[in-house]
């Protein structure tokens, strides 16, 4: 920070903010080292003075809802404003593509942006943008909205059908800070230091990579390389009978080669070519660009791994030292996994090439080989600084820069990129809340968590499904946290799309949620399964959260009822009957030590209470 520096705001103090109502309003920003900065909400004022790195921060004591006012920091005979600042309450939301899926999408979606603008509704959305280390403010420039026509279309929908519902109930300005990117896991958004627990691997090898990326990469592929190893059993620069290597038309979308296996496919491909250097030009070294690569790939150059990126957009561009080049015939071979669209080089044939240090650049457009991987052996390992997957990138770039802004919660929708490794999840999502926690000094901020929607053909008996288990990681993960409150969806989705339209429920469902665990209302979020227990009579699921009583629409019996033992081969559907708060399930004589309920991507149910409000998938033990 210069010594004549003026003081600034940090971005989120923009025009147009809403601050955190009833709290003390913590203001911060940057200004000369040692300079004394003056901050002045309305007619209060605090001086603060400055850190040796040029950071301040003022608190100024709570206020009522209300404003506008006028935010300013003043010293050195300069200052920064944000106008029109108003004092409310204020949510973050965040999570993947269905907390990112935009108001314009949903159902009747002009109407709702017609009826949709409110002054008192305040809108801000953060860049999707990714760091090794956590940013003091935003990479990009971010700046609060009214809801207008003009600000809603591209909004969060989830985010603003909640906020649009509280600002209607509490009638105090609504403060909706949007944070999310589709496509992620739960993991990029703590912070290293609280996901230390799952990151242990990838911590240190973080850290190398911000001293030394090469030797990060190069211990990175012993790891891919290991991965390979467990499922076909050699390097891939070994001769095998696994891999059938076929001419590679052009260095362009594998769609385009003519080869009807992959004419859609979504998977692993290895693409491998030879090059010749002089000895002279080995010992130079050498930059290896093979221009956009969709979606991943991990590149070794002589068995030796040399980068590693995500992004359909990205160049690839990795440095060669001359330690791993030799006299005479060089192995490229780049392992290329597509999860969507299309897969491998984007092309032109001229973007890729190996470029020697002070010589030649050699082209490799051309004389490309490739190979299917083996059916099955698909999601390679993806290092920690790897785009959107990176161990706490995310948190580093969307959640840090956010500093101890005032909230009054959180809602997070998230999970589907986390359905085929769903058995930590709890434990990370217990992570997340008390990461998000600590960066806002908010040891008891709510948090809503919007368990998966319904998503896949229905299935006719019951058999293992990885949604239905991540969304019992959800429900254990929130039970167990007395200041978060789980927001059923199961019945809100699309099983032909992954996206369902219907954002007003979530929004709806949310909205309720938060009235009760944020705003203390009696209002149940709605029935939770709590205990299942065997008496003379049969087996009883007993609930909490339920409004007047539990009904089965269209007939007498509740559907998706499951009796189960030791095995999922013995999971049988079971006679379900609601009585009131309870569920008495017909004892069948079989052996039965466990219920579940909804055991499916895409459960058929019928089982709601009278606030028409569903339970949640569960899996309980009979006592």
């Amino acid at each position: 920070m210069p010594a004549a520096a003026a003081p600034t705001l940090n971005p989120i103090f923009s025009d147009h903010a809403v601050l955190q109502r009833d709290r003390p309003i913590l203001v911060y920003g940057t200004a000369a080292a040692g300079e004394k900065v003056t901050v002045t909400l309305g007619s209060v004022s605090r001086t603060v003075t400055a850190n040796g790195r040029g950071d301040w921060q003022a608190s100024l004591p709570q206020m009522p809802a209300g404003g506008p006012y006028t935010l300013a920091a003043s010293g050195n005979g300069a200052s920064a404003t944000a106008s029109d600042i108003l004092i409310g309450d204020v949510w973050l939301c965040s999570g993947q593509s269905n907390m990112e899926y935009p108001l314009e999408r949903t159902l009747a979606s002009g109407t709702e942006i017609a009826n949709g603008e409110d002054d008192q509704i305040r809108l801000i959305t953060v860049t999707r943008k990714t760091s090794l280390t956590p940013l003091p403010r935003f990479a990009d420039t971010i700046a609060w909205s009214p809801a207008t026509k003009q600000s809603l279309p591209g909004f969060s929908a989830a985010c603003f059908f909640m906020a649009k519902e509280l600002r209607a109930s509490e009638k105090v300005p609504i403060g909706a800070i949007h944070s999310s990117w589709g496509g992620t896991q739960i993991a990029p958004w703590i912070d290293l230091d609280t996901a230390a627990p799952f990151e242990k691997q990838n911590a240190g090898l973080l850290a190398l990579f911000q001293r030394d990326p090469l030797a990060a990469n190069l211990r990175f592929g012993e790891r891919w390389t290991s991965w390979w190893k467990e499922r076909v059993g050699n390097e891939p620069w070994r001769d095998s009978s696994v891999l059938t290597w076929k001419p590679m038309p052009s260095a362009s979308y594998w769609e385009s080669w003519g080869d009807p296996a992959l004419r859609n496919y979504d998977g692993l491909v290895w693409a491998r070519r030879k090059v010749t250097l002089s000895a002279e030009e080995a010992k130079q070294g050498a930059t290896l660009s093979l221009g956009v690569v969709d979606d991943a790939d991990q590149t070794f150059v002589n068995g030796v791994a040399v980068g590693n990126s995500f992004g359909w957009d990205l160049k690839r561009r990795y440095e060669l030292p001359s330690r791993l080049l030799k006299a005479g015939e060089n192995e490229i071979l780049i392992a290329i996994s597509d999860s969507w669209g299309f897969g491998g080089f984007q092309g032109p044939a001229d973007a890729l090439s190996l470029a020697v240090t002070g010589g030649e650049t050699k082209k490799l457009g051309e004389g490309w080989d490739y190979a299917l991987a083996p059916a099955g052996v698909v999601d390679p390992p993806r290092p920690p600084w790897d785009s959107n997957a990176g161990a706490s990138l995310i948190y580093n770039a969307m959640i840090a820069p956010l500093g101890p802004y005032g909230l009054k919660g959180a809602a997070w929708y998230q999970g589907e990129s986390d359905v085929a490794n769903n058995k930590p999840y709890a434990d990370k999502l217990s992570a997340l809340m008390a990461s998000w926690r600590k960066q806002f000094r908010a040891p008891e901020l709510p948090f809503l968590v919007v368990s998966l929607a319904n998503y896949g053909p229905p299935q006719p008996a019951p058999r293992a499904s990885g949604w239905a288990e991540l969304r019992e990681q959800q429900r254990i993960g929130v039970a167990r946290d007395r200041h978060a409150a789980l927001v059923v969806a199961m019945d809100l989705g699309e099983r032909t799309d992954i996206h369902p339209a219907n954002k007003q429920d979530v929004g709806r469902r949310l909205a309720r949620a938060a009235r009760h665990v944020a705003y203390g209302k009696p209002e149940p979020v709605g029935p939770a399964a709590a205990s299942a227990e065997r008496t003379p009579a049969g087996i009883v699921v007993r609930f909490t959260g339920v409004t007047g009583n539990l009904v089965s629409w269209s007939g007498t019996r509740a559907l998706a009822f499951e009796l189960c033992g030791a095995t999922q081969e013995s999971c049988r559907f079971a006679d379900a009957v609601p009585d009131g708060s309870i569920v008495r399930i017909a004892d069948d004589g079989k052996p039965a030590t466990r219920v579940r309920y909804a055991w499916a991507d895409t459960p058929v149910t019928n089982l709601y209470d009278e606030a028409t409000l569903p339970p949640g998938p569960f899996e309980l033990p009979i006592r």
